[in-house]
């Protein structure tokens, strides 16, 4: 999906708006698993996924923790660090040949008092992003593996192509327990 039209459904835009966000936007490609955004440095890049998959990621005690997957027309971004300007302890990485629209944040907010329907697009695309953060917090304390395992399966066909190191870290069990999961 072109990411103009996926806009358009969250949030219609004029043709202003679109002309000034083209000019914001960057194509880019990746090969499988390179770092898109490297932990350490701030954020200041919104990545909408057109192929592939990514995820963000950390290291907790020399462990590998996947926060967050995003698949084709999902938007990716370390929120924390774009709206704090701080630097993030998370990085973010392809999982496969991956290509996405890479939307500059700095020019973005800039254009926001000339183009009221962008701010209103990018306010919704950030409370959805919120509200799913929020989802997941809530699955993660209320319900056992089984459940966010269906729920990582309700969300996308994309996950016989994750690793199964990085599902069961996303899920906060081992691979073990992962494969009885699976097994069911």
């Amino acid at each position: 999906m072109d990411i103009l039209q996926y806009f358009d459904r969250v949030n219609p835009l004029s043709e202003k708006a679109k002309l000034a966000l083209r000019e914001i936007t960057k194509s880019m490609s990746y090969k499988k698993n390179e770092i898109i955004q490297q932990a350490g440095n701030s954020c200041k890049t919104i990545y909408f996924v057109k192929e592939g998959i990514t995820r963000i990621f950390d290291y907790k005690d020399g462990n590998d923790i996947t926060e967050h997957f995003a698949f084709p027309s999902d938007v990716i971004v370390r929120a924390e660090s774009l709206f704090t300007g701080k630097p993030t302890q998370k990085s973010i990485e392809t999982l496969e040949t991956t290509e996405i629209i890479a939307i500059d944040s700095a020019k973005l907010f800039a254009l926001y008092d000339q183009h009221h329907d962008l701010e209103r697009l990018f306010r919704l695309i950030f409370e959805r992003e919120y509200v799913n953060t929020i989802k997941r917090l809530e699955s993660l304390q209320f319900k056992n593996a089984t459940e966010r395992y269906s729920e990582l399966l309700d969300k996308t066909d994309f996950v016989q192509k994750i690793p199964l190191k990085y599902i069961a870290s996303y899920l906060g069990i081992t691979q073990v327990s992962l494969s009885r999961i699976r097994a069911i």
